[in-house]
């Protein structure tokens, strides 16, 4: 069993930056990738970023050069630095954990980008 715990959502203007954090416990081990998705109002749940044990990162084309993932192995933590944000950004993004068949998402963290 693992648990996510998503912290730093809140509001920020348009060319801002912000960073989420998601905080792992349980049964958490390095052959899980951990990522961030997002979730707009009235938009389906999309892929943002991903990284692997080993420090492998995926980031999705429609943040690529403003978002950056990052983790803490000794926190069993993990980053999203988001700079030069934009008003399509606003979302619900959630934190999650996936290994094989086992799948965990965190409740979410709202986070707004307006003027």
């Amino acid at each position: 069993q693992v648990q996510l715990v998503e912290s730093g959502g809140g509001s920020e203007q348009p060319g801002g930056s912000l960073r989420l954090s998601c905080a792992a416990s349980g049964d958490i081990h390095n052959g899980y990738i951990m990522g961030w998705y997002r979730q707009a109002p009235g938009s389906k749940r999309e892929f943002i970023a991903s990284i692997t044990g080993d420090g492998v990162v995926s980031l999705a084309r429609c943040v690529e050069g403003r978002f950056t993932i990052s983790k803490d192995n000794a926190k069993e933590t993990i980053y999203l630095q988001q700079n030069r944000l934009k008003p399509e950004d606003t979302a619900i993004y959630l934190c999650t954990a996936t290994y094989t068949f086992y799948s965990f998402w965190g409740q979410g963290t709202q986070f707004t980008v307006a003027s």
